[in-house]
């Protein structure tokens, strides 16, 4: 991760990496995956019927009744999401923060992003009222907003919105005409499923909301890229299907069709891929915790972090200490943090936040181990926090942030 390109070209590409799970490639998938690689014929743009029919019982477990013909498949849920906002048209609004690869999508089309604050106490939706005067202004303004972008469990500030204020936010974009996009990549890592209930939005707008998932956020490695989508079962989802497949046409964004059958095989979710899941939502909590405390005791600020591989820290009340050290804004932590740390560890500015704020995104992955058996010996292990390799990592973060004090 750099903060510019060296020749000049922006700095889309050397944006953060989405947190990556830090553990080895479940054998089962790859088991999966090998037997597959005699396949020469590509997958059909939007997915073949396997994958997208694995797709639709995996949303029936999660009560949302699905039919193959209302899915897409892609290469990642950027690949997805680019075809979907191309199809669809207009004007975007996002929660502020928001996924660091959501805002260069909207304006690689040439469209306008419009960030609207989240609620104090967590992330991934916009604050309602504050939803509802944005839109009023935007549209006074001459813009067009159309699509409204959201998470069901949020990268970066790692919460899952309350189902209250999900279904104000949905209910206010209803009011505006919004079509919402609920991204739920990260739905399947929450730490406490059972104390954690999280809805989409497609059950509280049937007609009027897409959702997206890429498969990294629970089910497979982040080098094997797959994402599906879901459209509603009304005319205009139809409408919106055919043109996002004329997209992944006309760009080549096929899912690969080894990956393919490892997606299709993930989102059936036999034993050891749930295991795994549920086994890596829990150690990643194990750690998340154990790095919210560390933040609280130097006076950092933190929401609770309830779900995905990661947190977002606000350091502003250590500014004093920070600017001692040469550093004023969230670019100039993600600079220091990063060195200090030996991980990446992105500023706020990289998620649409103020660059004047000192927050940052830290990832829980880095904290697991070197080794592929160290990170595999904090998976199995009833306690991760008490293994030696752990405790050493947890020590070091909690050095380097006294440190800033």
């Amino acid at each position: 991760m750099q903060r510019t390109a060296p020749e000049g070209r922006g700095p889309v590409r050397f944006g953060p990496p989405a947190p990556e799970p830090g553990l080895p490639v479940l054998p089962e998938l790859t088991e999966v995956l090998a037997a597959a690689a005699v396949r020469s014929a590509p997958e059909p743009p939007g997915g073949g019927l396997p994958v997208r029919e694995a797709a639709c019982r995996h949303w029936a477990r999660r009560g949302l009744p699905t039919e193959p013909g209302d899915v897409a498949a892609g290469p990642g849920a950027p690949a997805l999401l680019l075809a979907l906002l191309g199809a669809y048209g207009g004007d975007v609004m996002l929660p502020r923060p928001c996924p660091a690869w959501w805002t260069p999508q909207v304006r690689l089309l040439g469209r306008r992003a419009y960030h609207v604050p989240t609620p104090a106490e967590c992330g991934g939706v916009p604050d309602p009222y504050a939803l509802l005067e944005t839109v009023r202004r935007v549209r006074a303004e001459g813009g067009d907003p159309r699509v409204l972008l959201l998470s069901v469990a949020d990268d970066p500030t790692a919460t899952v919105p309350p189902p209250e204020l999900r279904r104000e936010a949905c209910e206010a974009a209803q009011a505006v005409d919004l079509f919402v996009v609920s991204d739920e990549t990260w739905r399947d890592t929450v730490h406490r499923p059972h104390g954690t209930l999280v809805l989409s939005p497609a059950t509280m707008l049937p007609d009027d909301a897409a959702v997206l998932m890429d498969l990294s956020g629970a089910l497979l490695p982040g080098g094997w890229p797959a994402a599906v989508a879901r459209f509603p079962g009304t005319t205009r989802g139809t409408w919106l299907r055919a043109r996002t497949l004329d997209v992944l046409t006309a760009t080549g964004a096929q899912i690969a069709g080894p990956v393919a059958g490892a997606a299709a095989h993930a989102l059936d979710e036999p034993d050891a891929v749930a295991a795994r899941a549920i086994a890596a939502a829990r150690l990643h909590g194990a750690v998340a915790r154990a790095v919210h405390r560390e933040l609280l005791a130097v006076g950092a600020l933190a929401l609770p972090p309830q779900a995905g591989r990661h947190l977002y820290a606000d350091l502003t009340p250590l500014r004093a200490g920070l600017a001692r050290r040469g550093v004023g804004d969230a670019m100039e932590l993600e600079d220091h943090l990063g060195v200090r740390l030996g991980a990446p560890a992105p500023g706020g500015q990289r998620f649409a936040d103020e660059l004047g704020a000192l927050r940052v995104r830290l990832s829980t992955s880095p904290l697991l181990g070197v080794t592929p058996e160290e990170r595999l010996a904090a998976l199995t292990a009833r306690d991760p926090l008490a293994l030696p390799h752990v405790r050493r990592s947890l020590s070091a973060l909690a050095a380097v942030l006294a440190d800033l004090t």
